[in-house]
Parts: structure tokens; C-alpha cells; sequence
């Protein structure tokens, strides 16, 4: 098995390759393994995901829950891990950098930080508080001996404000606070794809598998400056989908003819071997 510090030496290559990458987003190790087996060079958790599988609605999943299933998948595979860190399940920067020590003593190599409240009367952290945030992030993990790729998330597009100015100021100001990557979950638009990426010098993610947005490749997201392609939830979301129609075919129809599109035992066993 790789160390913690090969594993993060070989996460920061994939975002240094002037060539964009998909990171695999698993919610649990089984489907990390198979992401694994399926050749993808790094993974994320998805709190969505493992929301979801928790039987609860997404940001309701405790920071102990959400580490302990990050290190199963971090264990699971020999693969760089990241994490889904929400807003770093605190207000304070100094909650965030605790949640950034605990990530690393996870076994993870990255993680993200939202600027998303959870408050719906005030769904965004003001910037200046954002931007503290981020900095206690980032210094907390550079005081880790590798290199933890630390993911500053600006919520705008997810919170009914689609504002490419204000999104654009705040990549910025968490730039200049230490993100090593820079994410604005909800940016579909090619243009404004664009304009985030021209706007700042670190590696940018963007998230795919938008219901509605523009159906955009690998190339092109990379013509467009792109460096690093998130699911989120969506391969967990395409699982469930599956699942739920095949039980409604079950108990509607009272046929089973959803089991001709299943994979085999074999090709499963294979995949976990």
C-alpha cells in the first residue's frame, strides 16, 4: 500500500498535468473499490451520497460520520482520497482547522470547504468571514507533513445567487488565503466556465452531471481551462435512480424484468477482487 505522503505527491501530479482529470466521487468502499477497478486516478467523497445511503437528506450527516465513512474509503483502495468537508461542520475558522486535522488523521489528502451557512435566511458566509475560514484551513493544513490539497468552495450557484462577479471575487480572495483548488459547484455556462478559470492561477474543479447544463466533455471542460472534474453525486444518483425503478417495476407491474440489465455475480465478484 502507497503512504499517506505518496498518495498526496501523486494527488498534487494529477492537478499539476496541464490535462483535466475526473475524480471518482464514491459514497461508501464498495463503490470506491469499483471506481478503482474502473481505472479512475483519485477519489472524493460525496456528502450527498452518504446522506443518502444514511437514509437522511443531504447536511445531515455529523463530522465523526462523514470521517469514519471517508477513512473506510480511503482504506478501501490504494487510491489519493479527498473529502466532501461541507462548510467544515462549524462557523469558526477554528472549527474548520480542526476539521482539516481530523481529515488528515483520516487518511485523506484533500478535502473542501463551502462558504454555505446552512442557514437559509443567510445562506452565505459574508466574504470577509469566508475568507477567514479559509485561511485557518490553509494554514492548518500546511502544517501537515504533505502536501494537502485543500478546495475552496464559493456556493453562490447552488444558494439562488448566480452571481459570475461576486463568485469570481470570492475564488479569488481564497486564493490569496491559501486554497490550492478552487470550486464553484453549479457553474454550467461554457463562458462563465471560462471566466473563473482565466480569473485565477490555481487548478479548478467543476462539477458535472447538472440536470440541464450543457452537456460538456472532458476536452472540452480542459479547452476551456478546466483542470479537475468532479460527479458529486451523481454516480450515486444514477445508482439510486436504477434502484428505484426497477422495486417500482416490482410492485407495479409485478414483473422482474429489470434483472436482464444487471451485472452479473462474476462481473461484480471481479470488480471487488
Amino acid at each position: 500500500m502507497s503512504t499517506q505522503a505518496e498518495k498526496a505527491a501523486a494527488f498534487l501530479a494529477l492537478h499539476q498535468n496541464p490535462r483535466p482529470f475526473v475524480i471518482g466521487n464514491p459514497w461508501d468502499a464498495g463503490s470506491a473499490r469499483i471506481l478503482a477497478a474502473l481505472g479512475f486516478p483519485a477519489l472524493t467523497t460525496t456528502s450527498a451520497g452518504l446522506a443518502f445511503s444514511l437514509g437522511r437528506k443531504d447536511g445531515e450527516v455529523s463530522r465523526a460520520e462523514a470521517l469514519a465513512n471517508a477513512k473506510s474509503i480511503a482504506d478501501a483502495t490504494d487510491l489519493p482520497v479527498a473529502a466532501d468537508l461541507e462548510n467544515g461542520y462549524g462557523h469558526s475558522p477554528e472549527t474548520v482547522a480542526e476539521t482539516v486535522r481530523l481529515a488528515a488523521e483520516a487518511g485523506l489528502v484533500g478535502g473542501s470547504i463551502e462558504d454555505a451557512t446552512k442557514d437559509p435566511a443567510h445562506p452565505i458566509y459574508d466574504i470577509q468571514l469566508a475568507v477567514e475560514r479559509i485561511s485557518a484551513a490553509a494554514l492548518a493544513a500546511a502544517s501537515l507533513p504533505f502536501r494537502f490539497m485543500l478546495v475552496a468552495r464559493a456556493e453562490n450557484y447552488l444558494h439562488g445567487n448566480p452571481d459570475l462577479h461576486d463568485t469570481i471575487r470570492r475564488l479569488q480572495a481564497f486564493e490569496k488565503a491559501g486554497a490550492e483548488v478552487l470550486y464553484a459547484p453549479g457553474l454550467a455556462d461554457p463562458d462563465d466556465i471560462r471566466a473563473v478559470c482565466s480569473s485565477v492561477r490555481r487548478p479548478v474543479n467543476v462539477l458535472v452531471g447538472i440536470k440541464g447544463a450543457p452537456p460538456l466533455s472532458v476536452e472540452q471542460l480542459g479547452n476551456l481551462g478546466v483542470r479537475r472534474i468532479s460527479l458529486g453525486s451523481g454516480f450515486c444518483r444514477a445508482g439510486l435512480t436504477e434502484f428505484f425503478h426497477a422495486a417500482r417495476e416490482v410492485m407495479e407491474d409485478g414483473t422482474f424484468s429489470f434483472a436482464d440489465k444487471t451485472m452479473y455475480m462474476s462481473e461484480l465478484t471481479r470488480l471487488f477482487a
